[in-house]
């Protein structure tokens, strides 16, 4: 059975007509409120951005959520779980701050910060799943105990899994850090012919599992925590990823994922923006410019029909010519292969779909 995919545009004509109104239109025709129960302590799931990206979702836009949850009479706080590299939300205190300059105050979206992993990413419940690569999986605690979700996520590219959305959001966003280790695990980065042994990786791997030999680069895989912090750092980008180790990473995020909301059954709701839809996830510290033009929002309680629709509604958008695309520029053609040529986000969709996480098959309904 298809799944309903409730959609709005960013046309708007009037104070009535704003996006902030389209918004609560959007929440209200999805029934996203019937998610939620009186007195539900609410996780509001976003990522903050990493500092120096400017591309996360708007807190004005995630403060209408708050305000309508409220009306509900439910408890929201604004959640997410802190990062495997070393950046700006490493730990719950940069973590907290770095959202604070985002934008991300009580005095704008209206709900407090639960960084939902504990102060340094260990504060995490297991999960049984029973499924391939997993029989169980580590949710920060305060995602388990929430008694519910709405997922809010910035619908964009992303150079591991194609594209980053709902899904993503839940299996990454929900993890603790042991749990982000295990998916990463597949997905190591390998050194290339053309390193000079110039050393920067090394001086910059947080966990020293890199060092200089014989003129070249070397990586311990065994003391590699797949940060994939010594991808951005060389200068001469010849560390790159293992693609064929892809598909199984997508499986592996999946699995997370459907075990992140396996307790909160007709609890949780998702909302995808599909605005500043950038080649990269909101974890870079710059956000680039936009592969098609912004699109609008839509909302779901069946994640994967909702990447399934985001992911075909980018796809039919004209391609940017001066944006990050290598091809498939044409309305039609698919958008993340133009960016990210080795990796088929179509896998993430479809093992999702097989674990029982929802349908691919779904119907546009516009508000």
């Amino acid at each position: 059975m298809k799944s309903t995919i409730y959609f709005t545009d960013l046309v708007s004509r009037g104070k009535d007509d704003s996006k902030v109104k389209k918004l609560e239109r959007l929440f209200d025709g999805a029934r996203l409120g019937e998610m939620i129960q009186e007195n539900d302590l609410v996780g509001i799931k976003l990522h903050f951005g990493e500092e120096g990206n400017d591309s996360y979702i708007n807190p004005v836009f995630v403060r209408v959520i708050v305000d309508l949850v409220r009306k509900i009479g439910a408890k929201p706080f604004l959640t997410d779980t802190n990062t495997l590299y070393y950046g700006s939300r490493h730990n719950s205190i940069d973590h907290l701050e770095t959202a604070i300059k985002h934008g991300f105050d009580y005095a704008v979206a209206g709900a407090p910060i639960v960084i939902a992993d504990g102060l340094y990413g260990d504060h995490w419940v297991p999960v049984e799943v029973g499924l391939k690569h997993f029989k169980e999986v580590k949710i920060a605690g305060d995602i388990v105990k929430s008694d519910s979700l709405m997922v809010l996520s910035h619908f964009k590219g992303h150079g591991m899994s194609g594209f980053g959305g709902a899904i993503k959001n839940l299996a990454m966003g929900c993890a603790a850090a042991p749990g982000k280790l295990e998916q990463h695990e597949c997905a190591k980065p390998t050194i290339g012919s053309a390193c000079t042994g110039c050393g920067t990786c090394v001086d910059k791997c947080p966990v020293s599992a890199m060092s200089l030999s014989h003129g070249r680069a070397v990586i311990e895989y065994p003391d590699c925590i797949a940060c994939n912090n010594c991808l951005d750092t060389c200068p001469d980008s010849c560390i790159e990823l293992d693609w064929e180790a892809m598909e199984p990473f997508m499986e592996k995020m999946a699995e997370y994922a459907w075990g992140a909301v396996k307790n909160k059954e007709g609890q949780v709701g998702y909302v995808n923006f599909l605005l500043n839809i950038t080649p990269d996830c909101d974890c870079v510290s710059w956000s680039d410019r936009p592969l098609v033009p912004d699109i609008g929002v839509m909302a779901s309680n069946d994640p994967v029909a909702l990447d399934q629709a985001s992911y075909d509604l980018v796809n039919q958008q004209p391609g940017h010519e001066n944006s990050l695309l290598t091809h498939s520029h044409a309305p039609g053609e698919n958008k993340f292969r133009g960016v990210w040529e080795n990796v088929d986000g179509r896998v993430l969709l479809e093992y999702a779909q097989e674990i029982g996480m929802g349908t691919r098959d779904y119907k546009l309904s516009k508000i």
